[in-house]
Formats: structure tokens, sequence, C-alpha cells
């Protein structure tokens, strides 16, 4: 079989059938400014590029998006009003990468100029470096030496980053290490360590073939099917009495078009390449003022609290110095984009078989569309809580107990699913009926994982062999990394000034001879600059992150905000973003909060272009400008994530881990919002 049939069938299953999948049905004109671009958006953007002449055989587009319109003109948009429908495109034609804007109403070309930066990774690339990798006559004689030939194994191209050596300007680099052909379902058991091939994909030929010498290839194929466990382990565990997640009377969320509406919320969606899910004009409905109030809303009301919400980047940087290890600095939204990987979610699995699913409509290479099935889901939950509750003592009696007075909650769960190479990360945000929204990412999937020569600790190369990762199965290492991801929080509070406010809880003064020796008191600060809004999370030093909007105020005097908790997602590293390339590319890993004014231009914390980006446009670099960010439109970007020492547990599927953070409201409602839900029957 030729090199690249077989890297085409090995694909077939995952990114081939997401980039090659039939195209989907046209669809009407978007019914708002900011729904997701439909097929037939895809297909006449393309027909403005060819009818200006820039639509060549060999052009590529590596990322089509909406180029949303100014704010204020959503904000005033009303149904009925013409819907703007703005394209930017990123083509690569002839070796060279522009940008495209193009106007969808009026079919127009309204302007094409030269790309700042290395844009995302096609598809052909991939297949591309693989094909180069596997026909280089250095690369075959190293598999010889292996015992191996091409048709035996399949190779993942991956990125290279950007250590600012002068090899690596003006290239476009991909390293490509290989694994021997499964025997099952697990493509990664068999590492081939040591041999891995750089790539030129601006000029399309192997730059160098690195290796480092043979290691032993491992030989459990380590399977996760449940065919494969029962014949390991002689069967899986016995059938448990079904608990069950459902609507037996049907749910209570509505959707219509791109816009979701559930219990106090309200909210559109839409799928972009690069970030995966958007949230836009999130709002939540206000029952009647109990005290009044000035600017506040005296009636039930929709009120808006962010205007966007969406993943940043990801940043995954592996702590191996290994030759073949050190450059595993992974940018996954910005190089390889979790929109383009998200895979069809599973009733049942992924999400409960009541659970309304709904499609993603990307482009191809080729700029046509395709639609990934059941790429979001959205359900309803009651996890077994309750919203609030309270039993009274003082109202009971030996005649007539008083059950306690309380609600069940439930909420909803808008749910989406990415699988970068050998991690799968759900990614959800959750809505509460207290007002509340946890915005929560899941990692699973398989560990990336090195050949080594000790197949258990007591041998003699244990110690060398996990220096930098953890011995998770006989010849396999996991080494050590961290997964950081940074969103981008575009809050609108009861409108677009908005401020940040750190609430410090610091010791207080007590009075001479008092009894009580110890007291805190919050001590608010409002940075007044993107130099001051930049904090890192202390657990020596107690505090609460707060977005809240001083021109409004409620009839008790306070002013609406939300409070932004971090929860159990705080990660620094010892990465030195100052000094360390991959760090220095994903500064903002230093901070979980920075703060910055709203710039629709500045949507990612890495940069435009992070494909071997050098760093000087990102959001440590913006902050340097040090813009006011009091009382006028300001975004906050937060960042979580955890770090990662492996474990046997971890091998051969990850079990699902959650890190998340939670926005609460806080003086925004007049009361608990839960409080008027129904009783139970």
């Amino acid at each position: 079989m030729a090199v690249r049939d077989l890297c085409l069938s090995i694909l077939a299953v995952g990114l081939l059938a997401l980039a090659a999948g039939p195209a989907a049905r046209p669809a009407a004109a978007q019914e708002h400014p900011l729904d997701g671009l439909a097929a037939a958006e895809f297909m006449a953007a393309l027909d403005v590029l060819r009818g200006a002449g820039r639509l060549p055989e060999d052009a590529r587009f590596p990322l089509i998006e909406l180029l949303e319109p100014p704010k204020a003109e959503v904000l005033a948009w009303r149904p009925g009003d013409p819907v703007p429908r703005i394209v930017q495109a990123i083509v690569r034609s002839g070796g060279r990468t522009h940008e495209a804007v193009i106007d969808l109403g009026a079919k127009t070309l309204v302007s094409w100029t030269d790309a700042a930066g290395e844009s995302m990774v096609l598809f052909e690339e991939f297949v591309g470096a693989m094909e180069l990798a596997l026909s280089h006559p250095d690369f075959v004689a190293g598999l010889k030496v292996r015992g191996l030939t091409p048709e035996e194994v399949f190779c993942l191209p991956l990125t290279a980053g950007n250590f600012f050596t002068a090899g690596e300007m003006q290239s476009r680099l991909m390293k490509v290490p290989c694994y021997v052909n499964p025997a099952g379902s697990n493509f990664y058991a068999k590492p081939i360590e040591g041999l891995f091939a750089v790539v030129d994909l601006n000029k399309g030929e192997v730059r160098q073939v690195v290796d480092t010498g043979a290691v032993p290839v491992p030989e459990d194929p380590w399977g996760y099917t449940a065919p494969e466990l029962a014949e390991r382990f002689g069967g899986l565990r016995p059938p448990a009495r079904p608990v069950g997640l459902d609507a037996p009377q049907g749910g209570n969320v509505t959707i219509e078009g791109s816009r979701i509406a559930w219990d106090i919320w309200r909210f559109r969606y839409r799928i972009d390449k690069r970030p995966g899910l958007v949230l836009s004009l999130v709002e939540a409905k206000n029952p009647v003022s109990a005290y009044g109030g000035t600017g506040g809303p005296t009636e039930a009301a929709w009120r808006p609290v962010l205007y966007q919400a969406h993943l940043s980047e990801v940043f995954v940087p592996y702590m191996d110095p290994d030759e073949g290890w050190y450059w595993r600095t992974y940018m996954d939204s910005g190089e390889y984009g979790f929109g383009l990987f998200l895979s069809p979610l599973r009733p049942g699995t992924d999400c409960p078989a009541h659970a309304a699913f709904l499609p993603a409509v990307l482009h191809q290479d080729n700029g046509e569309p395709f639609e990934t099935p059941n790429a979001v889901c959205i359900f309803e939950r009651s996890i077994g809580d309750p919203a609030w509750r309270h039993f009274e003592i003082f109202a009971q009696s030996p005649e007539t107990p008083v059950p306690a007075e309380g609600r069940l909650a439930t909420e909803l769960v808008v749910r989406t699913a990415s699988e970068v190479g050998n991690y799968d990360y759900l990614l959800d945000y959750v809505f509460q009926q207290d007002g509340s929204i946890r915005i929560m990412v899941g990692s699973t999937g398989l560990d990336a994982v090195k050949g080594v020569a000790a197949r258990s600790m007591a041998d003699p190369s244990a110690a060398a062999d996990t220096a930098w990762g953890s011995l998770i199965a006989p010849n396999l290492v996991a080494p050590n990394h961290d997964h950081f991801f940074n969103y981008r929080l575009d809050f609108d509070i009861d409108g677009r000034d908005n401020s940040f406010v750190r609430t410090a809880l610091e010791p207080a003064p007590v009075a001479e001879g008092a009894l009580r020796r110890s007291l805190w008191r919050p001590v608010h600060a409002v940075p007044r600059t993107e130099k001051e809004a930049q904090y890192r999370i202390d657990p020596s030093r107690p505090a609460m992150y707060h977005v809240v909007n001083h021109g409004r105020q409620s009839g008790l005097g306070h002013h609406p905000g939300y409070m932004i908790m971090p929860g159990n997602a705080v990660a620094y590293s010892p990465l030195d973003v100052a000094n360390d390339p991959p760090a220095v590319r994903n500064a903002y890993i230093d901070k979980t909060f920075w703060v910055t004014p709203q710039d629709p231009a500045q949507r990612y914390a890495g940069g435009s272009y992070a494909f071997q980006s050098d760093g000087s446009d990102t959001l440590a670099r913006w902050a340097e400008q040090d813009r006011p960010v009091v009382d006028t439109d300001i975004v906050v970007w937060a960042t979580m994530g955890f770090h990662h020492l492996p474990r046997m547990e971890d091998w051969p599927v990850m079990p699902l881990m959650w890190k998340g953070m939670t926005l609460m409201p806080f003086n925004f409602f007049d009361h608990n919002p839960a409080i008027t839900l129904p009783a139970p029957d």
C-alpha cells in the first residue's frame, strides 16, 4: 500500500472523516448578527473570492470565520433589521498567506492583505508531512534498524513550536514521530522512540531526520474497547441496575435558531473553528425588584451578564528535555482548532439520551462546508442536591412534625467535546437556577507516552527513564506536563461600563482591651489600568474578585456585579515567561486574571497567529499598553488548568477529571433567585 494511502486509511475514522465529510445542506440566511456561518455562506465567500480572481487552484483555507459587527451595532440590532455578514478568510496560496475580508451581503471583497503570521495547520499538511517522513530514505533506514517498514507504522505530525532560532524564522515546521500500526483500538500504545522527521511545510521537504538511537518498542497493544478489555481481564464488571438521568415528561429548554432559553437564562451560541463553542448575549431574567433603585430594573426584565464567552487558548507544554520531546509545547486551540476537532457526542455516554443534539458547520481545507453531527449537546439534569433548604427546629412539635422546606436543583448543561491528538476535552457551560454559571473543562483520553527500556521500576534504566515522567506500563513513560486553558469573558453587567474589583480579606484593628483579638474585614481595590489589573490567586492572601457596574444601584444601594471564583483550577507554573520561548508565547499563564479594554481584534490570548508565533501579539504584550479599565467596556481573561504528573491509573484511558471556575452573582439580584422555584408535589 502506498504511504499516502496508508496514512489516509489510518486517519479515516478521525480527521479525515471530518475534513472530507459530506457538505452540510445549504441553509437560509442567518437570523442574527452573531449566528455562526451557514454552509451556504461558506460557499458564498468562495464565490466572492472566485469573482475577484483570488481563488487559484491551490488556494487553501486554514480559517474562515465570522467577522463580528461592532459591539454597539449588535446591541442596537433588532429583529427585522438587516443582518450584517462579514467574513474573514485566511488563504494560503503559492507559498504565501493572505487575509481576505468579504462582505457576503454586498458580495464584495473588502480587502486582501498579507497575513501577519503563520496560519493554523491544514489537514492536507498533516497528510503531506506523514508522506514526506515515511518516504525519506533516512527515515526508512531508521525504521529498518528497528525492524520496521513504512507499511508497518503510522505517523503523527506535531507542531514544532518556536524557540527563536535562525532556522525557525521564515519556516513552517512540523515534527513527525511515528507509532507501530495498532492491532486493536490504541493508536498510541507502541511509540517508535528516538526517531522523528523535521518537515518544512512551506518547501514541502524533510529538513532533517533525527535518530537518537533505538529504544525497545512496547509489545502490549493496550486496547480499551469492551471486547479487548474483557479478553484481558477475563470479563468486565457485572451489569448494574440502571440509575437514570432522563426527562420523562419532556424538557424545559427552548431552542430557536441560535437562541437557547431555559429557566432564568437565555443566550446565543455558535461554533467557530478555533475556539469551538462561543456563547453570546448571555442574559438573566430579573423578577420585579423588591426595593426599586436608581438605574436598576423596576419590573421583570432580561438583564445582560456576558456579551460573549469562549475559550481563548490552550497551552500544553511537556517537561522533558529529550531531543524528541522538548519542543512539544502545543497551543491546541490556536495551532489546531478546538472547533475543527469537535467529535460527535454519543447519547447515553457523552450526554444523557434525552439531550438535544446539534450539528456544527465548519469548513474543509478547500473552503467548502462540512457538518459534524451531534457536535453540541444541551440537557437539563438534577444532580440530587437541593437548590436551598432549611429545617426549622423551632417549628416542630410532638404532634405536628414540619418537614424541611427546600427545592430540588436543576441545571442546564451546554457541552462540546474536542479530541486534539491523544486528549479528549469536554467543555461545559453550566447554568444554574441561583444565577451562577460554571465554566468547566473535563480532561480524558490517552496520555502521550514515550517508549523506554524499563519494564518496571526495578530495572537498571528505570531511574533515568523516569527522570521526567512516570512509568505507567511496561516500556511506557508518560512525561510530566501542564494543561492551561484561557477564557475570554466579555462582561456586560447591566451594561457595557464595568469595572474589576479585588476585595481583600485583611486583618482588622481591634479596640484596646477587647475580648476579641482578631477580626478580618473586606478592603476593596479597583485597578485603574491594565498593569494594575493582573492577579495571581494566592490562598495565603484571601480575596474575592468581581466585575461591577458602578453606574447602577439597587434599592439597598449596592452596585450589581458578578464574582469570579477560580475553584480547583488555579495552576501556576515554574516556567519562565520572560525567557523560555514556549512560555513567552503563552505568558498569560503567569496570572489567573488579566483585564483589558474590549477590543474585537484581541480575541485570543495567544495572538491571532499562534503557529510558530514569537509572543509579540499576545495578551501579555497588549496589557503593556496600560490602558484604562475603570467604568468602561472590559474583558476579563481567566486562566485555569492543572499540572499533570501521570499515574498508572491514567492508562490506557485517563479517567475524566474536571477543572473549572464559577461566575456567581454578587448583589446582582435582590434576593436568592432560586427562592421562587415551585414547591415539590
